[in-house]
């Protein structure tokens, strides 16, 4: 008994060590109605996101407006027609604020996200073959 005893007490005094270190890298994130926030979409193995592959690929989708706060980690954004497919409330996590003016930002082209918010590009020419 006395070894878990002391198994017990070093696990702890490791858990608050890790709880310590992740605590002072927390961000409290908050955002004002009217605020406009970058997407996150998830990458996945092998599929290219918006032109580039691995690690360039883009993480985050154009800024869309922020509409209401649903909870302390719940926003609901304004999200366009074609995105419909998508529940409209996402996790605080999930969101990055624009810094700077939204409109200067250059939109990307049309993008199909499903419901998993992910997006595989179709390619729309074959510019060389070889054989």
């Amino acid at each position: 008994m006395k070894k878990v005893k002391i198994i017990k007490e070093q696990l702890k005094t490791a858990q608050s060590h890790h709880k310590s270190y992740s605590d002072v890298r927390r961000i409290d994130l908050e955002f004002k109605e009217d605020d406009w926030v970058f997407l996150k979409v998830s990458p996945m193995n092998g599929i290219m996101q918006f032109g580039r592959k691995g690690k360039l690929s883009s993480r985050y989708v154009r800024p869309y407006r922020f509409i209401q706060r649903i909870s302390q980690v719940a926003y609901k954004l304004d999200l366009p027609p074609e995105m419909s497919l998508v529940h409209p409330v996402f996790h605080v996590s999930m969101l990055k604020k624009v810094i700077g003016d939204p409109s200067l930002i250059v939109p990307v082209e049309t993008i199909e996200v499903n419901e998993e918010l992910t997006y595989e590009e179709i390619p729309v020419a074959i510019l060389d073959r070889q054989v």
